[in-house]
């Protein structure tokens, strides 16, 4: 017999299978790991099949060494997803198999740990009086029972625990170890559900895609477990995903609390040995729920009765590197595979998802109001050019600063949102404009007081702070646009007995740091958190009575068609904190371009009004969900490379609108708007084409790109970031 075998090196040449005779002792099973020679080397591959025959000489096929599992580690499903993903995001075989694994798994870094437990085996047994440490352990197990040997020997010695088990008085027997993610223990708090929640789950089967546009604190996650409940008594299993590590703590806390240990956990912030055993569980059957950020689309969970994206809108669901996929198109597969519904909530779906509902591709369901029944916040827009033209030229407007002294004063809790980490955002000479930037990337260094460094945001790379321009030599150095660390440290200023909390990449770094912020920012009265989009959705505290958004505008005016888009969810979604129990909440936004349109919808949580002049404009436009963007992004350390590869690659795809004349509605080559990353030389070809023959046209151009190109060049589908 022969097997398939993809060898798990990520490299173009080598993506195909490859013939292995499978030795007569070995139990081979589809979705195994083997080691297998590949060249003069021993390599790991994953078995994809099995046949009889070989279409090659079989005098020289090779065997399979041996098996790295006994059991397969890909199963049939994830089988079918790969081959799924290398068809629509047009990767290797290797990259996509590494997703359905822990990488400490794969590379043979981790595995499961057992421990020894000793209990009594001769309960009559009566040490010799000098035996003190013996007699202590005799009487210990006697009230406890089973023990584990590190909690016997650090309290009575090891020798006294060997010296009793040499004599036939204890037993000892090894039991596995679970490592398992901390999770807050709360009570299971039972809701009555509202008419428009029973009416969501009344709706919400067969093997539809549902949008879910609820407002904030509609009650979005309680129809979620009521969904998921009903599917664990059928018998099934469920996926539930969302956008940030710092939404899990409390909706893990939640499900745990109504579901025990049927709930495991995906993210990134586990450590190796807690990702590998919650994946085993996973694997076992033992968790029927798993929730996570988007890696856990690729759980080795089957059966499943339903799989839900929770803010669906978030860009954290698209990968920006390698490999690149985005997450929904995994789902939908999986759900189709299943034949179960897939559920997009959000209380700001992405246009492309309403538009999609609109058209009736996919079923809208609506929870237009609070669960609590309460009006959600009103939200008052302050022009800071106003504010400047009064003498005010800090951080913070007058009424913002009267808000935020009234919290204080009622003893209640704040939340700040500024979607910039750091203290400043660059820093510049304002002799000859000189900014500080990042030898390896082509972006500016932010400023980091804490630390007293300057930091790229890309690469991590950091430098000394500037105190002399090294172009001109003068000293007159400024600071850039506010961040995190910048609005902390005014607030301390003005509050100092305040508890005054920051949440943001820099702060959340280490394990189980979320929940630290969180936890103490719940006990905090009165309290104020600062943080980024990290803040912004799926926090619920009762005493958080208002909401100050720094700078409204920081996301508007970037250059991607979705700018509009980002800012009116960023609003809608971190004024959702505010007023959420018996206390009527407020938000306070400051912006310089107060008669935006966006503004206007988004101050009246108008999410419709908003959608129709978004897709109007869109439309008219032809941009994306009205078109196709397909983005070739080339990037290699050898900038001449990079620029032949794109030279090549382009001449072909210019080519094609001989071909397809008015379908492609744009198409340039050009340097990327960030044009060095990790000192990697970063170009592009752009194109939008329309809908018609848009998947005639990727695959032209995916096929021009690996005939062309090597390593290094990657396809995007309406990329989320177009830096």
């Amino acid at each position: 017999m022969f097997a398939e075998v993809i060898i798990d090196q990520d490299v173009k040449a080598i993506d195909k299978t490859f013939d292995y005779r499978k030795p007569e002792n070995l139990d081979l099973k589809v979705g195994m790991r083997v080691f297998v020679p590949f060249g003069k080397r021993i390599v790991q591959g994953y078995v994809v099949e099995l046949k009889d025959k070989t279409e090659y000489d079989e005098s020289k096929v090779k065997n399979i060494i041996s098996a790295i599992e006994d059991f397969s580690a890909i199963k049939g499903e994830m089988l079918e997803v790969m081959r799924f993903m290398t068809k629509k995001n047009h990767l290797t075989m290797a990259s996509t198999l590494r997703l359905f694994l822990p990488s400490q798994m794969r590379e043979g870094k981790v595995r499961e740990i057992f421990e020894t437990f000793y209990s009594l085996k001769e309960k009559d047994f009566i040490p010799a009086k000098n035996a003190k440490k013996q007699i202590e352990i005799v009487d210990f197990l006697k009230e406890h029972g089973k023990t584990s040997s590190s909690v016997l020997g650090e309290k009575f010695g090891y020798g006294a625990v060997k010296a009793l088990y040499e004599k036939g008085i204890l037993e000892k027997d090894k039991e596995k170890i679970e490592r398992k993610p901390f999770v807050e223990n709360l009570a299971d708090k039972k809701v009555e559900l509202n008419l428009m929640q029973k009416k969501a789950i009344a709706e919400i089967g067969g093997t539809e895609v549902f949008v879910l546009h609820g407002v904030t604190g509609s009650g979005k996650t309680e129809v979620y477990m009521h969904l998921i409940e009903r599917e664990l008594k059928k018998g099934k299993n469920a996926i539930l995903l969302v956008p940030e590590i710092s939404l899990t703590p409390q909706i893990m806390a939640s499900f745990k609390a109504r579901f025990g240990d049927f709930v495991a956990l995906l993210h990134s912030g586990l450590s190796a040995g807690e990702r590998f055993d919650e994946w085993k569980r996973i694997f076992a059957g033992e968790a029927r729920i798993v929730i996570g950020a988007r890696s856990a689309i690729f759980a080795p969970i089957e059966n499943l009765g339903i799989i839900i994206i929770d803010e669906e809108h978030e860009q954290s669901y698209v990968s920006e590197s390698n490999p690149r996929y985005y997450t929904h198109d995994i789902a939908k597969f999986r759900a189709s595979f299943n034949h179960c519904p897939l559920v997009l909530g959000s209380a700001t779906p992405s246009v492309e998802s309403y538009q999609k509902a609109v058209a009736g591709e996919y079923k809208l369901i609506e929870l237009p109001t609070r669960a609590n029944g309460r009006e959600l916040p009103a939200i008052q827009i302050v022009d800071m050019i106003g504010e400047i033209r009064r003498g005010n030229i800090g951080i913070f407007s007058a009424q913002l600063l009267a808000d935020l002294g009234q919290v204080v004063q009622n003893k209640k809790q704040a939340m700040i949102f500024i979607n910039r980490r750091g203290y400043s955002s660059f820093m510049r000479c304002r002799d000859c404009g000189y900014i500080a930037k990042c030898s390896d990337c082509d972006v500016s260094l932010v400023y980091h007081r804490e630390d007293n460094r300057l930091k790229c945001h890309y690469c991590g790379k950091q430098y000394k702070v500037l105190t002399r321009c090294p172009n001109c030599k003068g000293e007159n150095i400024k600071y850039g646009a506010v961040g995190t660390q910048q609005v902390v440290a005014k607030l301390k200023e003005l509050f100092p007995n305040v508890n005054i909390l920051r949440m943001d990449n820099d702060t959340t770094s280490t394990k189980n740091a979320h929940q630290k912020i969180l936890s103490e920012f719940k006990n905090s009265l009165p309290g104020i958190l600062v943080g980024t989009q990290m803040i912004a959705k799926g926090h619920d505290f009762e005493n958080v009575v208002l909401v100050g958004i720094v700078d409204a505008d920081q996301s508007l005016f970037q250059a991607d068609y979705r700018s509009t888009e980002r800012t009116f969810q960023l609003i809608t979604q971190v004024s959702g904190r505010a007023g959420r129990s018996k206390d009527e909440g407020k938000v306070v936004l400051q912006t310089y371009v107060p008669r935006h349109y966006v503004y206007k919808f988004a101050s009246n949580y108008d999410y419709k009004g908003f959608f129709r002049k978004e897709a109007n404009i869109r439309q008219t436009a032809c941009f994306p969900p009205f078109s196709r963007i397909i983005r070739l992004l080339f990037s290699d350390n050898n900038e001449n490379y990079v620029r032949e590869m794109l030279k090549v690659c382009y001449t072909e795809i210019e080519q094609l609108k001989s071909v397809y004349g008015d379908q492609i509605l744009y198409l340039d080559a050009m340097k990327s708007p960030i044009k060095r990353i990790q000192n990697k030389f970063r170009y592009q070809i752009l194109m939008r084409v329309k809908l018609e023959k848009a998947d005639e046209i990727e695959e032209k151009v995916f096929e021009i790109a690996n005939k062309t190109s090597k390593n290094g060049v990657f396809l995007e589908i309406n990329p989320s970031n177009m830096s």
